[in-house]
């Protein structure tokens, strides 16, 4: 863990923020179960650490782009339970509309473009990203996440090439959580440490422990710093561990129990509430309230769903194309 010092309000906020994302992802799987929500659904129980400890050490302005594992990026920008949960339900009052589904989460007014389930497609988009921020000197990072399988795709090879030559001001962040699908890191590559890749462009490059929320902040910090300054992109691989399969679809059973097991015992939300006590930064009471709140949040999201109504027939070309076609009138 890192020996640098947190505020109480950073942990208290890593804690609820973890805690929400935790549980949406827990009530989604069970709305799925029961049919509620169809589809494609990605969960990120485990990997929360990531995002939470990225939050805390980005700035406003910063932007965010994911691949289809979204949700919890999502809530962390300040996308609300109720927009999030009606997307997953195909709701008009969704964060896309109802339009876009699990993999496709969208918020332009918070710097979150996506949610994209196209592999690896959101590599050369999040350089695209940086490099406007860059024309426009606005003094934004782009953040540009993926997960392990996404870096077999010949895009991220091109766009780190890019980023390095014209020095974009993009954090490329790997999380690494063991499996692309259903197929382990060392079954796809000889480079079983996914930062090395990054040498190949001479790009800075570093293992994060992604359980960890202090270590993300640090590495996200330092990263963003960088790029603030004129020096350029920063690959980070992200170790963490997601608890569910690749989706709803996916049981997992190329995993051990004592696989499970041991990831589950560094697990990010449990790490942070033995700091919280431990500092007395919270009691166990105001954390069990804490808690209950995101629970309310959670049933309501659900309610909220459930009364929305469905995209209109004419929201079909919508949003779809930009400017004047005569075929779609």
């Amino acid at each position: 863990m890192s020996k640098v010092s947190h505020s109480k309000s950073t942990y208290l906020e890593w804690y609820r923020l973890m805690v929400l994302i935790r549980k949406f992802e827990l009530k989604s799987a069970q709305m799925y179960g029961q049919q509620k929500i169809r589809g494609f659904l990605h969960l990120y129980s485990g990997q929360e650490a990531v995002i939470a400890g990225t939050m805390s050490a980005i700035e406003k302005q910063d932007k965010l782009i994911t691949a289809y594992r979204d949700h919890g990026h999502a809530l962390a920008v300040g996308v609300s339970a109720n927009e999030c949960m009606a997307e997953l339900y195909g709701k008009a009052t969704g964060c896309t509309k109802g339009k876009g589904g699990s993999m496709h989460f969208f918020a332009a007014d918070k710097n979150y473009f996506g949610g994209h389930g196209i592999v690896g497609g959101q590599i050369p988009l999040g350089a695209g990203v940086a490099l406007a921020d860059k024309y426009q000197e606005n003094n934004a990072v782009t953040f540009c996440y993926m997960g392990d399988g996404a870096v077999r795709q010949g895009a991220l090879h091109e766009t780190f090439n890019m980023a390095m030559l014209w020095k974009l001001p993009v954090v490329f962040v790997v999380e690494n959580n063991q499996y692309a699908m259903g197929t382990s890191v060392e079954r796809t590559t000889n480079v079983l440490d996914l930062y090395k890749i990054g040498s190949a462009y001479e790009m800075p490059s570093e293992p994060i422990d992604g359980m960890d929320c202090e270590a993300v902040h640090e590495s996200i910090e330092k990263a963003a710093k960088r790029a603030r300054e004129g020096d350029g992109p920063t690959f980070l691989e992200m170790k963490t561990y997601r608890y569910r399969g690749h989706s709803m679809s996916d049981p997992g059973h190329y995993r051990t129990k004592e696989e499970l097991k041991s990831f589950r015992e560094d697990d990010p939300i449990g790490k942070v509430k033995v700091t919280i006590l431990k500092k007395k930064y919270a009691t166990e009471k105001e954390l069990t309230a804490l808690e209950n709140e995101q629970d309310k949040l959670i049933e309501e999201s659900v309610e909220f769903a459930e009364n929305s109504p469905y995209p209109s027939a004419d929201e079909l070309h919508k949003d779809v194309y930009v400017g004047d076609y005569p075929f779609l009138k």
